[in-house]
């Protein structure tokens, strides 16, 4: 087996120092299909990386009266021309609040699932599943005015979504319950035990 290896590396081709490409130096021109180097085109074109380069980024003169309502900062009395936060967005965590909701929901715990669905919420707007779920827990604690708001964000997400016969049942259901019963969900007074049904 050596021996068999020793012969067929015998064979390979050797490269004479005439074969072997010479790297150019620094200081010579660059070959032909070589770009110069970085640093002169900077130097050329005269551009720095300082602070003197920097872009105006200022609104032109007169844009607030040519678009009034372009700026949704001053609106909110911010006048301070910084930029707004971003609304943090991560489906992984939404996806692990919906689980943790779920199992809240199967033990029963409503008000905990709500949190965790309302959770999920706040790291994937306008989450489907979510707001499904959320409608659920809310029929359980006796809000229909905030199940009916969520079954309806459900299907305005997805309107031919998995749950969207569901969901379609229980608005006609809490309907059907609102039209039943004259008094609204805020005009309940209190419970038989003396607890106020709103929290």
């Amino acid at each position: 087996m050596v021996l068999a290896l020793a012969v067929g590396l015998s064979f390979l081709p050797t490269r004479s120092a005439a074969q072997i490409e010479e790297v150019p130096h620094p200081d010579k021109a660059p070959g032909q299909n070589q770009a110069p180097p970085r640093y002169d085109r900077d130097k050329e074109a005269g551009e720095s990386s300082s602070r003197d380069t920097q872009i105006d980024l200022s609104p032109p003169k007169d844009d607030a009266k040519d678009h009034p309502f372009s700026d949704a900062s001053d609106a909110e009395g911010d006048t301070s021309g910084s930029a707004q936060e971003f609304h943090p967005w991560d489906p992984h965590k939404a996806a692990k609040d919906v689980e943790v909701g779920d199992f809240y929901f199967k033990r029963k715990n409503y008000r905990a699932a709500i949190a965790r669905y309302q959770d999920a919420l706040l790291w994937k707007d306008n989450d489907a599943e979510s707001n499904f779920r959320l409608g659920q827990a809310f029929e359980k604690v006796d809000d229909p005015a905030q199940a009916a708001v969520h079954y309806q964000a459900y299907l305005k997400i997805l309107p031919h979504g998995p749950y969207a016969a569901e969901a379609q049942k229980a608005l006609e259901k809490l309907k059907q319950k609102d039209a039943g019963n004259p008094t609204s969900a805020n005009e309940r007074s209190e419970h038989p035990d003396g607890k106020n049904s709103q929290r």
